[in-house]
């Protein structure tokens, strides 16, 4: 391997977003975690100015400009860069005087701020989630050992009543005890989740979307209007048919009850899938990821209970269970992916994050 081959081999693996300008501060060379960062490709960016890709352009031509002529490193906290989206992203970065072929240039090197945010809030939630799956475990073993106890002790109590031919309103309060110790039951069944690992196959995630919207559309009858923006490119993932369709529509059932409820004259939900490049999860980095979001317009997630959203037994709904997000969660996590959640009035995404195989 070449000197050339092996430095190519170093940038294109790394996590760090790094640029090369040169004097007129164009873009020469861009890596690929710059291209997953800037969401635009080494071929639209080189031969651009520099400049473009920060919301404040005339802070980074002068930041650029002065790191140029006196040779020393400047370094820019909570800058904005300007995505193709229309959104933008919250980075640091540092720009280093380097000489190439006796020539003054710039090594650009860009950190993205929003995504280690999120990294530590996933890590927070998903410590949080095993702690609470840990404590529900334990409850539910104390729970159904009595609870079998109860069922079977109103069983034999049934077979005496029959037996001595009490009247029918007795019978009728001993299969009361039985249905609500089996309706008890199913809840703690619920709370623990699936009980089976995931049965892998190579599928593609739009069935998963397709198979949950007809689903909503059977339910809404048209009172609400469901659109589809998907990125057909997206490769198959590694998937439990079953286990991603009850986490889809787990998710887009509160979108749904969330819009139906509210006030809005043009109740809307959105499945929007998404590649996602150089992502990490739970500590491991993925080069590939696939996003799910869905979206609604409904009147948005309150801030206090954003943060517990994924909690059992916590609901926005007086009616709810509070079950629906957190069994999702489990089936996501079981799949080494995340739900993450972004709300304000107007505008609600769940992210379901999956990651692909290359």
């Amino acid at each position: 391997m070449t000197s050339d081959q092996l430095h190519r081999l170093l940038l294109d693996n790394l996590n760090t977003a790094v640029l090369l300008l040169n004097a007129d501060l164009v873009i020469d060379y861009i890596n690929p975690a710059a291209e997953a960062l800037t969401q635009a490709s080494a071929a639209r960016l080189c031969g651009t100015e520099a400049r473009d890709l920060f919301v404040d352009t005339n802070m980074s031509l002068t930041t650029l400009q002065e790191a140029l002529d006196s040779g020393s490193p400047h370094t820019r906290r909570h800058e904005h860069l300007r995505l193709p989206s229309a959104e933008s992203a919250q980075v640091d970065y540092t720009v280093t005087p380097v000489e190439l072929n006796g020539q003054a240039v710039l090594l650009l090197e860009m950190q993205p701020i929003d995504r280690f945010l999120k990294i530590n809030r996933e890590e927070a939630l998903l410590s949080v989630h095993d702690t609470s799956r840990s404590l529900i475990r334990g409850l539910a073993h104390e729970i159904k050992n009595p609870l079998g106890g109860i069922r079977g002790a109103a069983q034999l109590l049934n077979q005496m009543i029959a037996e001595q031919g009490l009247d029918d309103e007795t019978r009728e309060l001993c299969h009361i005890i039985t249905t609500e110790a089996d309706r008890l039951r199913n809840l703690v069944d619920r709370l623990l989740g699936p009980n089976h690992l995931p049965q892998m196959e190579a599928m593609s995630i739009h069935e998963v979307t397709e198979h949950v919207a007809a689903l909503i559309e059977a339910e809404t009858r048209g009172s609400l209007t469901l659109k589809r923006d998907y990125d057909p490119s997206i490769p198959d993932i590694q998937g439990d048919k079953e286990q991603l369709i009850q986490a889809v529509l787990n998710v887009a059932r509160n979108a749904m009850q969330a819009v139906l409820d509210s006030s809005e004259a043009d109740p809307q939900i959105t499945f929007r899938s998404r590649i996602k490049r150089s992502f990490t999860i739970a500590g491991q980095h993925h080069k590939v990821i696939c996003c799910l979001e869905i979206i609604d317009n409904g009147p948005g997630v309150s801030e206090e209970l954003k943060e517990r959203i994924f909690f059992p037994m916590i609901s926005g709904r007086s009616e709810g269970s509070g079950l629906g997000l957190t069994i999702a969660q489990t089936a996501v996590n079981g799949h080494q992916g995340i739900i993450e959640c972004e709300s304000e009035a107007g505008h609600t995404s769940f992210s379901i994050y999956l990651p692909v195989k290359v």
